[in-house]
């Protein structure tokens, strides 16, 4: 669906050239819900913004069902972007105008009829639950009102792809979770692909499926959500994961002053529920002090982490590790 080959993207400022995205590959399928996240300034934002050339790329190709956008003209542009709808961390609502005529705006623009765009917008003001704030002004809505009536203006032309630039990031908790409930139910019933920008990883684990890490412009991971929550490669994925800096881990680690085989368990699926742990120990003669740990519920399953210090004959360890390994456990030790 969406292919992005060796895309960079340099802001020119004064003398001075800052690369924000930097040779970045990705490939997104049709009717997937594909994560981009890191801190603020690492360049999501500015990459999500080429894809429908909000920020024209300086280097490199994005592919869309087999149209190469950054070769279009400006008439073929606007064709393509009728494909794609945005929604914005802060809204982006025209505060003059009413949930209405908000939505109805872009239908003007593209010259559609006053009976269509009537039946369209509230068709769409009923599948976000919205229709009585109908005549309501932005000013009279909460934060999740809002970005309902964005996501509604997003959808009005039937878009095939769906862009979310921090999408959620203005919202409470559980405003957050209504609004990536909506946007999945959107993606399930229209089948639209939404790539989503984000910088908290609860967000990815509630709603992707793929997710790609990006950290100065450039993908530094990319995988599946429960394979990277299973097996993150990089500091910065395990800091994103483990919802805390990862070098407090490695300091909970090295202060230990252990006599023991430090391991670090990650485990997924039915083997994140089963007492795994007690079992090991009651099967071997060993002693296992937990250090640190946490489960994370995914879309369609659990992924745990733990550190533990084995303490016991190497011999034991040993079979114990192996144990681990049986019960479709990763194990490395520390």
């Amino acid at each position: 669906m969406i292919t992005i080959e060796n895309l960079s993207k340099c802001f020119e400022i004064g003398d001075d050239r800052i690369w924000a995205v930097r040779d970045v590959d990705l490939h997104v399928n049709r009717g997937e819900i594909y994560g981009i996240i890191g801190l603020s300034g690492a360049g999501k934002s500015t990459l999500i913004r080429c894809l429908n050339r909000l920020e024209e790329p300086t280097e490199g190709k994005i592919t869309i069902d087999g149209i190469d956008v950054t070769s279009l003209d400006k008439r073929g542009l606007r064709e393509i972007r009728k494909d794609m709808g945005m929604i914005f961390q802060h809204f982006n609502l025209l505060s003059q105008k009413t949930v209405y005529e908000n939505i109805a705006f872009p239908l003007e623009l593209e010259g559609k009829s006053r009976l269509e765009i009537e039946s369209r917008v509230d068709t769409l003001l009923d599948y976000v639950e919205l229709m009585d704030k109908r005549d309501s002004y932005p000013s009279q809505l909460s934060g999740g009102q809002k970005q309902r009536v964005a996501i509604a203006r997003a959808l009005g032309n039937n878009p095939k792809i769906l862009l979310s630039d921090e999408g959620t990031s203005a919202l409470d908790p559980k405003t957050t979770k209504s609004i990536l409930e909506l946007l999945d139910r959107i993606r399930r019933e229209f089948n639209l692909t939404i790539v989503l920008i984000t910088h908290q990883m609860e967000v990815v684990k509630d709603i992707c499926d793929k997710v790609a890490i990006i950290e100065d412009g450039r993908i530094i991971e990319s995988n599946k959500v429960d394979e990277l929550f299973r097996n993150p490669r990089t500091r910065t994925a395990k800091t994103f994961i483990s919802g805390l800096d990862f070098d407090m881990e490695e300091e909970i680690i090295q202060s230990k002053d252990s006599k023991g085989t430090l391991i670090r368990l990650s485990y997924l699926g039915d083997s994140a529920t089963k007492p795994i742990v007690s079992e090991m120990i009651k099967n071997f003669n060993i002693h296992a002090n937990i250090l640190s740990g946490n489960i994370n519920e995914l879309m369609s399953t659990s992924v745990g982490y733990l550190i533990l210090e084995l303490l016991g004959e190497d011999q034991e360890i040993e079979y114990a590790i192996d144990y681990l390994k049986d019960e479709n456990v990763d194990v490395e030790v520390i």
